[in-house]
Protein backbone atom coordinates (compact mmCIF):
# COMPACT_ATOMS: atom_id res chain seq x y z
CA UNK A 1 0.00 0.00 0.00
CA UNK A 2 1.89 3.16 -1.34
CA UNK A 3 5.04 3.62 -0.49
CA UNK A 4 6.87 1.61 2.55
CA UNK A 5 7.44 4.00 5.36
CA UNK A 6 6.31 6.79 3.16
CA UNK A 7 4.80 8.39 6.26
CA UNK A 8 8.50 8.15 7.52
CA UNK A 9 10.10 9.86 4.77
CA UNK A 10 7.09 12.18 3.28
CA UNK A 11 5.96 15.03 5.01
CA UNK A 12 2.41 16.11 4.57
CA UNK A 13 2.33 19.04 2.00
CA UNK A 14 -0.51 21.06 1.58
CA UNK A 15 -1.93 22.52 -1.80
CA UNK A 16 -0.85 25.76 -2.78
CA UNK A 17 -2.97 28.99 -2.72
CA UNK A 18 -2.80 32.15 -4.64
CA UNK A 19 -1.01 35.02 -2.77
CA UNK A 20 -3.95 37.27 -0.47
CA UNK A 21 -3.09 40.32 -2.11
CA UNK A 22 -4.16 38.86 -5.59
CA UNK A 23 -6.94 36.80 -4.63
CA UNK A 24 -9.02 39.47 -3.02
CA UNK A 25 -8.77 41.43 -6.67
CA UNK A 26 -11.26 38.86 -7.73
CA UNK A 27 -13.93 35.66 -6.74
CA UNK A 28 -11.91 32.98 -8.67
CA UNK A 29 -11.14 29.79 -6.67
CA UNK A 30 -8.05 30.28 -3.90
CA UNK A 31 -6.54 26.66 -4.17
CA UNK A 32 -4.02 26.12 -6.93
CA UNK A 33 -3.89 22.32 -8.40
CA UNK A 34 -1.01 20.05 -7.21
CA UNK A 35 1.08 18.76 -9.18
CA UNK A 36 0.77 15.02 -10.31
CA UNK A 37 4.49 13.99 -8.62
CA UNK A 38 3.26 15.79 -6.14
CA UNK A 39 -0.26 14.36 -5.07
CA UNK A 40 1.44 10.58 -6.28
CA UNK A 41 4.34 11.28 -3.11
CA UNK A 42 1.20 12.30 -0.77
CA UNK A 43 -0.76 9.37 -1.84
CA UNK A 44 2.44 7.08 -0.73
CA UNK A 45 1.99 8.24 2.69
CA UNK A 46 -0.88 5.95 3.31
CA UNK A 47 0.24 3.49 5.63
CA UNK A 48 -1.58 0.08 4.95
CA UNK A 49 -2.75 0.49 8.41
CA UNK A 50 -5.07 -2.89 8.26
CA UNK A 51 -7.56 -1.17 9.65
CA UNK A 52 -8.64 2.28 7.52
CA UNK A 53 -10.36 4.62 10.11
CA UNK A 54 -10.61 7.39 7.35
CA UNK A 55 -13.12 4.77 6.08
CA UNK A 56 -15.10 5.62 9.94
CA UNK A 57 -14.73 8.86 9.47
CA UNK A 58 -16.49 9.16 5.84
CA UNK A 59 -20.01 9.51 5.64
CA UNK A 60 -19.59 7.84 1.97
CA UNK A 61 -17.49 5.06 2.87
CA UNK A 62 -14.73 6.03 -0.12
CA UNK A 63 -12.41 3.91 -0.78
CA UNK A 64 -9.43 6.05 0.43
CA UNK A 65 -6.54 3.84 0.81
CA UNK A 66 -7.27 2.21 -2.50
CA UNK A 67 -7.21 5.30 -4.59
CA UNK A 68 -4.14 6.61 -2.39
CA UNK A 69 -2.48 3.47 -3.56
CA UNK A 70 -3.12 3.53 -7.37
CA UNK A 71 -2.17 7.29 -7.61
CA UNK A 72 1.28 6.88 -5.84
CA UNK A 73 1.54 3.85 -8.64
CA UNK A 74 0.52 6.37 -11.69
CA UNK A 75 -2.58 4.67 -12.26
CA UNK A 76 -5.06 7.65 -12.22
CA UNK A 77 -7.38 6.61 -14.21
CA UNK A 78 -8.15 3.01 -12.08
CA UNK A 79 -8.17 5.82 -8.87
CA UNK A 80 -10.59 7.81 -10.48
CA UNK A 81 -12.81 4.82 -11.48
CA UNK A 82 -12.16 3.85 -7.35
CA UNK A 83 -13.21 7.47 -6.89
CA UNK A 84 -16.46 7.46 -8.75
CA UNK A 85 -17.71 4.07 -7.30
CA UNK A 86 -18.68 6.07 -3.64
CA UNK A 87 -18.53 9.56 -4.62
CA UNK A 88 -21.32 11.20 -7.46
CA UNK A 89 -19.58 14.11 -7.38
CA UNK A 90 -15.56 14.09 -6.33
CA UNK A 91 -15.15 17.56 -7.82
CA UNK A 92 -17.37 19.05 -4.88
CA UNK A 93 -16.04 16.97 -1.88
CA UNK A 94 -12.43 17.94 -2.90
CA UNK A 95 -13.30 21.14 -2.79
CA UNK A 96 -15.56 22.02 0.00
CA UNK A 97 -15.81 18.99 2.46
CA UNK A 98 -14.06 19.42 5.61
CA UNK A 99 -12.89 16.59 5.27
CA UNK A 100 -14.19 14.12 8.14
CA UNK A 101 -11.53 11.41 6.90
CA UNK A 102 -8.22 13.46 7.73
CA UNK A 103 -8.59 13.18 11.40
CA UNK A 104 -10.03 10.05 11.58
CA UNK A 105 -6.37 8.49 9.34
CA UNK A 106 -4.21 6.65 12.03
CA UNK A 107 -1.40 8.96 11.46
CA UNK A 108 -3.31 11.61 13.04
CA UNK A 109 -2.62 10.20 16.70
CA UNK A 110 0.53 11.62 16.66
CA UNK A 111 1.33 12.87 13.12
CA UNK A 112 0.07 15.20 9.90
CA UNK A 113 -2.90 13.03 8.24
CA UNK A 114 -2.75 12.03 4.82
CA UNK A 115 -3.86 14.32 3.00
CA UNK A 116 -6.74 13.68 1.39
CA UNK A 117 -8.70 16.17 0.02
CA UNK A 118 -6.17 17.23 -2.00
CA UNK A 119 -5.92 13.66 -3.78
CA UNK A 120 -9.95 13.69 -4.27
CA UNK A 121 -9.64 17.11 -5.70
CA UNK A 122 -6.91 16.40 -8.32
CA UNK A 123 -8.47 12.79 -8.73
CA UNK A 124 -11.45 14.51 -9.76
CA UNK A 125 -9.95 16.94 -11.95
CA UNK A 126 -7.85 14.68 -13.55
CA UNK A 127 -10.82 12.63 -14.54
CA UNK A 128 -12.65 15.27 -16.41
CA UNK A 129 -9.18 16.41 -17.83
CA UNK A 130 -8.78 13.20 -19.03
CA UNK A 131 -12.02 12.22 -20.12
CA UNK A 132 -12.48 9.06 -18.14
CA UNK A 133 -15.54 11.19 -16.77
CA UNK A 134 -18.49 10.77 -19.09
CA UNK A 135 -21.79 10.92 -19.30
CA UNK A 136 -23.16 7.28 -18.63
CA UNK A 137 -26.74 7.41 -19.29
CA UNK A 138 -28.81 3.29 -18.27
CA UNK A 139 -29.07 1.11 -21.50
CA UNK A 140 -32.83 0.48 -20.89
CA UNK A 141 -35.60 2.22 -18.55
CA UNK A 142 -38.15 0.86 -16.29
CA UNK A 143 -40.84 3.12 -17.41
CA UNK A 144 -41.40 4.46 -13.79
CA UNK A 145 -41.12 8.02 -13.07
CA UNK A 146 -39.78 9.87 -9.91
CA UNK A 147 -39.80 13.05 -8.85
CA UNK A 148 -36.79 14.88 -6.98
CA UNK A 149 -37.54 18.10 -5.45
CA UNK A 150 -34.92 20.07 -5.01
CA UNK A 151 -31.12 20.53 -7.11
CA UNK A 152 -28.66 20.47 -3.90
CA UNK A 153 -25.76 17.87 -3.83
CA UNK A 154 -28.76 15.61 -1.64
CA UNK A 155 -31.08 15.62 -4.79
CA UNK A 156 -28.48 15.52 -7.33
CA UNK A 157 -27.06 12.38 -6.13
CA UNK A 158 -30.59 10.71 -5.69
CA UNK A 159 -31.50 12.14 -9.23
CA UNK A 160 -28.05 10.38 -10.76
CA UNK A 161 -28.29 7.07 -8.58
CA UNK A 162 -32.10 6.78 -9.71
CA UNK A 163 -31.46 7.14 -13.32
CA UNK A 164 -28.90 4.86 -13.35
CA UNK A 165 -31.29 2.47 -12.13
CA UNK A 166 -33.12 3.06 -15.26
CA UNK A 167 -36.13 5.11 -14.09
CA UNK A 168 -37.40 8.52 -15.48
CA UNK A 169 -35.90 11.04 -13.19
CA UNK A 170 -36.95 15.04 -13.53
CA UNK A 171 -35.43 17.36 -10.57
CA UNK A 172 -37.72 20.50 -9.66
CA UNK A 173 -35.49 23.57 -8.54
CA UNK A 174 -37.65 26.53 -7.12
CA UNK A 175 -34.93 29.10 -8.39
CA UNK A 176 -34.25 29.95 -11.80
CA UNK A 177 -30.70 28.42 -12.02
CA UNK A 178 -29.82 24.79 -10.61
CA UNK A 179 -27.68 23.89 -7.71
CA UNK A 180 -29.34 25.00 -4.62
CA UNK A 181 -26.63 26.26 -2.13
CA UNK A 182 -23.70 25.09 -4.51
CA UNK A 183 -25.28 28.02 -7.21
CA UNK A 184 -25.96 30.39 -4.40
CA UNK A 185 -24.31 30.03 -1.11
CA UNK A 186 -20.91 28.58 -2.05
CA UNK A 187 -18.86 31.76 -3.41
CA UNK A 188 -17.21 31.22 -5.96
CA UNK A 189 -14.08 31.74 -4.45
CA UNK A 190 -14.66 27.86 -2.84
CA UNK A 191 -16.25 26.85 -6.00
CA UNK A 192 -15.79 28.58 -9.55
CA UNK A 193 -19.69 27.93 -10.84
CA UNK A 194 -18.15 26.03 -14.34
CA UNK A 195 -17.06 23.38 -11.81
CA UNK A 196 -20.79 23.07 -11.11
CA UNK A 197 -22.47 23.61 -14.40
CA UNK A 198 -20.25 20.68 -16.39
CA UNK A 199 -21.77 18.15 -13.35
CA UNK A 200 -24.92 19.12 -14.51
CA UNK A 201 -24.74 19.03 -18.13
CA UNK A 202 -23.25 15.56 -17.72
CA UNK A 203 -26.20 14.73 -15.45
CA UNK A 204 -28.31 15.93 -18.57
CA UNK A 205 -26.64 13.77 -21.29
CA UNK A 206 -27.59 10.78 -18.74
CA UNK A 207 -31.38 11.53 -18.93
CA UNK A 208 -32.00 13.42 -16.18
CA UNK A 209 -34.64 16.39 -16.84
CA UNK A 210 -34.83 19.49 -14.92
CA UNK A 211 -37.69 22.08 -14.45
CA UNK A 212 -36.37 25.29 -13.06
CA UNK A 213 -38.35 28.07 -11.48
CA UNK A 214 -41.02 25.39 -10.33
CA UNK A 215 -42.04 25.87 -6.26
CA UNK A 216 -43.49 22.84 -5.57
CA UNK A 217 -46.10 22.83 -3.08
CA UNK A 218 -46.96 26.47 -3.79
CA UNK A 219 -46.35 27.07 -7.72
CA UNK A 220 -47.08 23.52 -8.60
CA UNK A 221 -48.88 20.76 -5.92
CA UNK A 222 -47.69 18.38 -4.58
CA UNK A 223 -50.64 16.67 -5.26
CA UNK A 224 -50.22 17.10 -9.16
CA UNK A 225 -46.32 15.92 -8.89
CA UNK A 226 -47.29 12.51 -6.73
CA UNK A 227 -50.37 11.63 -9.64
CA UNK A 228 -47.74 12.29 -12.18
CA UNK A 229 -44.67 10.61 -10.87
CA UNK A 230 -44.14 6.70 -9.14
CA UNK A 231 -42.15 8.07 -6.49
CA UNK A 232 -41.15 11.65 -4.79
CA UNK A 233 -37.46 12.08 -3.45
CA UNK A 234 -37.87 15.50 -0.99
CA UNK A 235 -33.81 17.34 -0.74
CA UNK A 236 -34.80 20.73 -0.49
CA UNK A 237 -32.35 21.03 2.63
CA UNK A 238 -32.65 23.04 5.93
CA UNK A 239 -33.66 26.80 4.32
CA UNK A 240 -35.25 28.50 8.11
CA UNK A 241 -31.76 30.54 9.74
CA UNK A 242 -31.58 31.01 13.32
CA UNK A 243 -32.41 34.40 14.61
CA UNK A 244 -30.93 37.07 16.43
CA UNK A 245 -33.61 38.12 18.99
CA UNK A 246 -32.46 41.43 20.15
CA UNK A 247 -33.79 45.03 20.29
CA UNK A 248 -32.39 46.55 17.26
CA UNK A 249 -33.76 43.77 14.91
CA UNK A 250 -35.58 45.16 12.81
CA UNK A 251 -33.09 47.79 11.77
CA UNK A 252 -32.21 48.65 8.06
CA UNK A 253 -28.82 46.30 7.30
CA UNK A 254 -29.29 43.78 9.49
CA UNK A 255 -29.51 40.77 7.03
CA UNK A 256 -29.55 36.88 6.95
CA UNK A 257 -26.16 35.35 5.65
CA UNK A 258 -28.12 33.66 2.66
CA UNK A 259 -29.72 36.87 1.38
CA UNK A 260 -26.06 38.78 1.43
CA UNK A 261 -24.58 35.78 0.00
CA UNK A 262 -27.12 34.76 -2.98
CA UNK A 263 -26.91 38.40 -4.12
CA UNK A 264 -22.80 38.14 -4.38
CA UNK A 265 -23.13 34.83 -5.92
CA UNK A 266 -26.14 36.68 -8.39
CA UNK A 267 -23.57 39.66 -8.57
CA UNK A 268 -20.47 37.22 -9.66
CA UNK A 269 -22.53 36.26 -12.47
CA UNK A 270 -23.28 39.32 -13.87
CA UNK A 271 -27.03 40.33 -12.34
CA UNK A 272 -27.34 43.74 -10.87
CA UNK A 273 -29.77 44.95 -8.15
CA UNK A 274 -31.62 48.09 -7.87
CA UNK A 275 -29.97 50.15 -4.87
CA UNK A 276 -32.62 49.94 -2.46
CA UNK A 277 -32.84 46.34 -2.61
CA UNK A 278 -28.91 46.11 -2.60
CA UNK A 279 -27.40 44.43 0.40
CA UNK A 280 -23.38 45.38 -0.09
CA UNK A 281 -20.44 45.52 2.08
CA UNK A 282 -18.69 48.34 0.09
CA UNK A 283 -17.39 50.97 1.75
CA UNK A 284 -19.27 50.04 5.60
CA UNK A 285 -17.91 48.36 8.40
CA UNK A 286 -19.33 45.01 8.74
CA UNK A 287 -19.93 42.55 11.57
CA UNK A 288 -20.75 38.89 10.98
CA UNK A 289 -22.28 37.11 13.60
CA UNK A 290 -21.19 33.01 13.70
CA UNK A 291 -18.49 31.44 13.72
CA UNK A 292 -18.85 28.60 11.18
CA UNK A 293 -18.51 28.10 7.40
CA UNK A 294 -21.17 30.40 6.53
CA UNK A 295 -19.46 33.38 8.71
CA UNK A 296 -15.76 32.72 7.01
CA UNK A 297 -18.06 32.94 3.13
CA UNK A 298 -19.81 36.14 4.21
CA UNK A 299 -15.71 37.32 5.17
CA UNK A 300 -14.22 36.63 2.07
CA UNK A 301 -16.96 38.08 -0.41
CA UNK A 302 -17.16 41.59 2.05
CA UNK A 303 -13.08 41.76 1.61
CA UNK A 304 -13.73 41.41 -1.99
CA UNK A 305 -16.41 44.12 -1.71
CA UNK A 306 -13.59 46.77 0.10
CA UNK A 307 -15.19 47.28 2.78
CA UNK A 308 -13.92 49.26 5.85
CA UNK A 309 -13.73 47.28 8.28
CA UNK A 310 -15.13 43.48 9.30
CA UNK A 311 -15.27 41.65 13.16
CA UNK A 312 -16.31 38.18 13.01
CA UNK A 313 -18.33 37.25 16.80
CA UNK A 314 -18.77 33.78 18.00
CA UNK A 315 -20.85 33.09 20.80
CA UNK A 316 -18.66 29.87 22.00
CA UNK A 317 -15.32 30.35 23.31
CA UNK A 318 -12.41 30.13 21.48
CA UNK A 319 -11.67 26.18 20.90
CA UNK A 320 -8.12 25.05 22.04
CA UNK A 321 -5.15 24.74 18.80
CA UNK A 322 -4.96 20.95 19.38
CA UNK A 323 -7.40 17.97 20.86
CA UNK A 324 -8.50 18.03 24.37
CA UNK A 325 -7.94 14.77 26.23
CA UNK A 326 -12.20 14.56 26.24
CA UNK A 327 -11.53 14.56 22.57
CA UNK A 328 -9.39 11.51 21.51
CA UNK A 329 -8.86 10.16 17.69
CA UNK A 330 -10.29 9.01 15.83
CA UNK A 331 -13.11 11.54 17.00
CA UNK A 332 -13.38 14.57 14.77
CA UNK A 333 -11.17 17.52 16.49
CA UNK A 334 -12.76 20.18 18.24
CA UNK A 335 -10.27 22.56 17.41
CA UNK A 336 -9.53 26.16 16.22
CA UNK A 337 -9.79 26.00 12.52
CA UNK A 338 -8.74 29.00 9.97
CA UNK A 339 -10.57 29.17 6.56
CA UNK A 340 -8.87 30.84 3.42
CA UNK A 341 -10.87 33.54 4.43
CA UNK A 342 -9.88 34.26 7.74
CA UNK A 343 -5.97 34.29 6.05
CA UNK A 344 -7.33 37.51 3.97
CA UNK A 345 -8.41 40.03 6.91
CA UNK A 346 -10.74 40.87 9.15
CA UNK A 347 -10.95 40.74 13.24
CA UNK A 348 -12.21 37.40 14.75
CA UNK A 349 -13.68 37.04 18.33
CA UNK A 350 -14.74 34.73 20.64
CA UNK A 351 -16.84 34.48 23.41
CA UNK A 352 -19.39 37.78 22.31
CA UNK A 353 -23.17 37.93 23.33
CA UNK A 354 -24.87 40.56 21.35
CA UNK A 355 -27.53 42.45 23.54
CA UNK A 356 -29.13 45.11 21.31
CA UNK A 357 -28.78 47.13 18.07
CA UNK A 358 -28.71 51.01 17.66
CA UNK A 359 -29.52 52.85 14.46
CA UNK A 360 -30.10 56.22 13.13
CA UNK A 361 -32.80 57.15 10.69
CA UNK A 362 -34.08 53.38 10.83
CA UNK A 363 -30.85 51.98 9.80
CA UNK A 364 -28.43 50.36 11.68
CA UNK A 365 -25.07 52.14 13.08
CA UNK A 366 -23.78 50.16 16.58
CA UNK A 367 -23.63 46.78 17.65
CA UNK A 368 -23.65 46.60 21.80
CA UNK A 369 -22.52 42.91 23.00
CA UNK A 370 -21.09 41.73 26.30
CA UNK A 371 -17.90 39.24 26.53
CA UNK A 372 -19.15 35.90 27.69
CA UNK A 373 -17.40 32.90 29.28
CA UNK A 374 -19.75 30.14 27.54
CA UNK A 375 -19.76 26.55 28.99
CA UNK A 376 -20.12 24.67 26.38
CA UNK A 377 -20.66 21.38 28.04
CA UNK A 378 -23.78 22.61 30.11
CA UNK A 379 -24.74 24.80 26.89
CA UNK A 380 -24.85 27.74 28.69
CA UNK A 381 -22.65 31.44 28.90
CA UNK A 382 -22.06 33.12 31.92
CA UNK A 383 -21.89 36.74 30.86
CA UNK A 384 -19.46 39.18 32.63
CA UNK A 385 -21.61 42.51 32.90
CA UNK A 386 -18.31 44.65 33.45
CA UNK A 387 -17.26 43.81 29.99
CA UNK A 388 -19.94 45.61 28.14
CA UNK A 389 -18.53 47.38 24.21
CA UNK A 390 -19.74 48.35 21.38
CA UNK A 391 -18.89 48.82 17.95
CA UNK A 392 -19.27 50.29 14.23
CA UNK A 393 -21.55 48.73 12.04
CA UNK A 394 -23.09 49.60 8.83
CA UNK A 395 -24.06 46.53 7.83
CA UNK A 396 -24.53 43.16 10.22
CA UNK A 397 -24.74 39.54 8.69
CA UNK A 398 -26.29 37.02 10.32
CA UNK A 399 -24.53 33.51 10.42
CA UNK A 400 -25.50 31.57 12.79
CA UNK A 401 -26.78 28.38 11.70
CA UNK A 402 -30.26 27.13 10.79
CA UNK A 403 -33.00 25.67 12.48
CA UNK A 404 -34.89 23.25 10.80
CA UNK A 405 -36.59 23.37 6.56
CA UNK A 406 -39.24 25.28 5.82
CA UNK A 407 -42.43 24.36 6.51
CA UNK A 408 -45.12 26.58 4.67
CA UNK A 409 -45.65 24.90 1.29
CA UNK A 410 -44.28 21.76 0.49
CA UNK A 411 -43.57 20.40 3.57
CA UNK A 412 -46.99 21.40 5.52
CA UNK A 413 -48.97 20.38 2.11
CA UNK A 414 -47.36 17.02 2.59
CA UNK A 415 -48.63 16.22 5.70
CA UNK A 416 -45.92 14.36 6.82
CA UNK A 417 -44.82 14.04 10.68
CA UNK A 418 -41.78 16.41 11.33
CA UNK A 419 -39.02 15.03 14.69
CA UNK A 420 -38.92 17.20 17.76
CA UNK A 421 -36.20 19.52 15.76
CA UNK A 422 -38.77 20.24 13.00
CA UNK A 423 -37.05 18.44 10.45
CA UNK A 424 -38.94 16.15 8.30
CA UNK A 425 -39.69 12.47 9.96
CA UNK A 426 -37.64 9.37 8.00
CA UNK A 427 -37.81 5.73 8.87
CA UNK A 428 -34.88 4.20 8.33
CA UNK A 429 -35.20 3.19 4.77
CA UNK A 430 -35.45 7.53 4.08
CA UNK A 431 -38.96 7.22 3.81
CA UNK A 432 -41.48 9.89 5.38
CA UNK A 433 -45.08 8.63 7.37
CA UNK A 434 -46.08 9.66 3.64
CA UNK A 435 -46.07 6.34 1.50
CA UNK A 436 -43.45 6.61 -1.30
CA UNK A 437 -42.64 9.82 -0.29
CA UNK A 438 -38.70 9.87 0.56
CA UNK A 439 -35.92 12.70 2.13
CA UNK A 440 -32.48 13.26 1.60
CA UNK A 441 -30.33 15.45 3.38
CA UNK A 442 -30.38 18.86 5.40
CA UNK A 443 -34.31 18.64 5.26
CA UNK A 444 -34.59 16.07 7.52
CA UNK A 445 -30.97 15.56 8.89
CA UNK A 446 -30.50 19.32 9.71
CA UNK A 447 -28.08 21.97 8.80
CA UNK A 448 -25.02 19.72 8.03
CA UNK A 449 -22.19 18.95 5.72
CA UNK A 450 -21.66 18.19 1.34
CA UNK A 451 -20.73 14.88 2.21
CA UNK A 452 -23.96 13.85 4.00
CA UNK A 453 -25.86 14.95 1.69
CA UNK A 454 -24.38 13.11 -1.23
CA UNK A 455 -24.49 9.89 0.69
CA UNK A 456 -28.06 10.20 2.30
CA UNK A 457 -29.38 11.38 -1.71
CA UNK A 458 -27.54 8.15 -2.62
CA UNK A 459 -29.43 6.14 0.20
CA UNK A 460 -32.34 7.24 -0.24
CA UNK A 461 -32.35 6.31 -3.68
CA UNK A 462 -31.26 3.13 -3.55
CA UNK A 463 -34.16 2.51 -0.96
CA UNK A 464 -36.63 4.30 -3.57
CA UNK A 465 -35.11 1.82 -5.89
CA UNK A 466 -36.17 -0.90 -3.87
CA UNK A 467 -39.73 0.50 -3.07
CA UNK A 468 -40.02 0.75 -7.19
CA UNK A 469 -39.05 -2.61 -7.76
CA UNK A 470 -40.75 -4.41 -5.20
CA UNK A 471 -43.40 -2.71 -4.53
CA UNK A 472 -43.22 -3.47 -0.66
CA UNK A 473 -43.18 -0.09 1.77
CA UNK A 474 -39.91 -0.51 3.49
CA UNK A 475 -38.78 -3.27 1.90
CA UNK A 476 -34.76 -2.37 2.01
CA UNK A 477 -32.90 -5.65 3.17
CA UNK A 478 -29.63 -7.17 1.58
CA UNK A 479 -32.31 -9.73 -0.23
CA UNK A 480 -34.37 -6.83 -1.57
CA UNK A 481 -31.50 -4.77 -3.01
CA UNK A 482 -29.84 -8.08 -4.08
CA UNK A 483 -33.39 -9.41 -6.47
CA UNK A 484 -33.87 -5.27 -7.56
CA UNK A 485 -30.06 -5.60 -8.41
CA UNK A 486 -30.67 -8.75 -10.53
CA UNK A 487 -34.25 -7.53 -11.62
CA UNK A 488 -32.15 -4.50 -13.08
CA UNK A 489 -29.67 -6.46 -15.02
CA UNK A 490 -32.10 -8.81 -16.50
CA UNK A 491 -33.71 -6.06 -18.08
CA UNK A 492 -30.58 -4.37 -19.31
Amino acid sequence: MGEVGGFLTQPAQASARRPVEVRLRDYREVTLPMPAQVVAAQGGRCMDCGVPFCHHGCPLGNLIPEWNDLVYRDDWRGASERLQLTNNFPEFTGRLCPAPCEPSCVLAINDAPVTIKQIEASIADRGFSEGWVRAEPPSSRTGLRVAVVGSGPAGLAAAQELNRRGHWVTVFERADRLGGLLRYGIPDFKLEKWVLDRRLDLLSAEGVSFETGRDVGTGTSLGTLRASFDAVVIATGAGVARELDVPGRELGGVHLAMAYLEQQNRRVAGAQFPADLEITARGKHVVILGGGDTGADCLGNVLREECISVRQFELLTEPPASRADSNPWPQWPLILRTSVAHEEGGVREFGVLTTHLRGSHGVVTNLHGVRVDYDSESDRGTVATKREFSVRADLILLAMGFTHPEHTGLLDQLGAAYDVRGNLAVDEHFQTSVEGVFAAGDVHRGASLIVWAIAEGRRAAHACDVYLATGERGRDDGHAMAGADDARSERR
